[in-house]
């Protein structure tokens, strides 16, 4: 099963969510975002269908919960899903169907909903909420992963974690500047982890890539090979 958060960062005004399972590549099945729209999470017996749906929504001017409710309410088998929206101000919800595999529960933060399902305990979800707070200077993603390596650290899954990812999007670009995944390992969140690292120091390079691509650094220059 599952235990994800998604955020934002009042300073940058970025928003991402992290995700940690023990499922294989869960990550391009649960979560879902959209530039300037926001970030929808489906997990549990999930159905990668229901984040265009709950994004459209957004798009189309709807707040968090009326997002999750209409989602839920037009879903079938929504007793084994578990569900979260948040919008790029910070307005958040979620939703736990009475057939999830408990303990299952979510959170409200200020700029961030968490959600988890077959965790150790409910703590693990207040242990996931409490480490996107440890800093809220630091960049969106180092936050996004301090809250999985709480969660883990409380407890965790009860299943052996297999993957985990961490996405981020910026207002000022149309994609992703960080969608970074861990498909199948044994210790997804410190990969997960190792990848950003490796990715920070880069990402700006990339980023000017796709928009000048003329000035941009080659690849010996941002991976020490060609």
């Amino acid at each position: 099963m599952t235990f994800s958060i998604a955020g934002r960062c009042g300073r940058t005004g970025q928003f991402g969510v992290a995700l940690a399972t023990s499922s294989i590549g869960a990550g391009g099945r649960c979560a879902h975002l959209r530039p300037g729209v926001g970030a929808f999470l489906t997990q549990a017996r999930t159905d990668p269908r229901l984040g265009p749906v709950g994004l459209e929504l957004m798009a189309a001017g709807r707040s968090a919960p009326e997002t999750v409710a209409a989602v839920v309410a037009s879903t079938e088998h929504r007793s084994w899903r578990q569900i979260a929206a948040l919008t790029p101000d910070g307005d958040g919800a979620f939703w736990t169907g009475e057939d999830v595999a408990p303990p299952a529960d979510g959170l409200l933060l200020g700029d961030a909903v968490v959600i988890g399902n077959w965790v150790a305990s409910e703590a693990v979800i207040a242990a996931i909420g409490a480490g996107f707070e440890v800093d809220p200077l630091a960049a969106l993603a180092d936050r996004l992963i301090q809250a999985l390596e709480s969660g883990e650290e409380a407890g965790g899954e009860l299943d052996p974690l297999q993957s985990a990812a961490v996405i981020v999007c910026d207002p000022l670009y149309s994609f992703p500047i960080i969608d970074l995944r861990v498909d199948r390992a044994a210790q997804p969140i410190a990969d997960l982890r190792d990848a950003w690292e490796r990715w920070a120091p880069i990402m700006d390079g990339y980023l000017r890539r796709a928009l000048d691509p003329a000035s941009a650094p080659a690849t010996e220059d941002l991976e020490g090979h060609r």
